[in-house]
């Protein structure tokens, strides 16, 4: 990933309900969820959510597919871990003495959880 690749991933994140929209995509896995249950678990209207998916596919996070009357939407790992292999590629000077477990694959330590619970995401009037 590039610098302006990144720049534009970050700042698609760098809004609550986006972000709080990303992370549940990521926790719902490779399948994803529908649209219609991810305005229902966020409690945004369906345009706001609309907005804000395009937001998200723009920068290349979030993809989706028509699945009959339903559309599925999914976080695109491999650029999720660009962007977190970009932003590490450099910690610590390389030495890779800090350096985070590569990619979204290894499975969480037992008794840890694999993520924190979401935060709802503010409402907006």
């Amino acid at each position: 990933m590039e610098l302006n690749e990144s720049i534009v991933a970050l700042k698609a994140l760098a809004q609550d309900t986006r972000l709080a929209l990303y992370r549940l995509l990521v926790q719902a896995g490779p399948e994803g969820l529908p649209v219609g249950e991810l305005a229902a678990r966020l409690h945004v209207p369906d345009s706001t959510l609309s907005a804000h998916l395009r937001v998200l596919r723009t920068a290349g996070l979030v993809r989706d597919e028509r699945r009959g009357r339903v559309i599925q939407c999914r976080a695109d790992f491999a650029r999720m871990d660009a962007l977190l292999a970009y932003l590490t590629e450099n910690c610590c000077a390389g030495s890779g003495a800090c350096a985070p477990v590569p990619g979204c694959k290894t499975p969480p330590s037992p008794g840890a959880q694999a993520h924190a619970t979401l935060p709802r995401a503010r409402q907006r009037r």
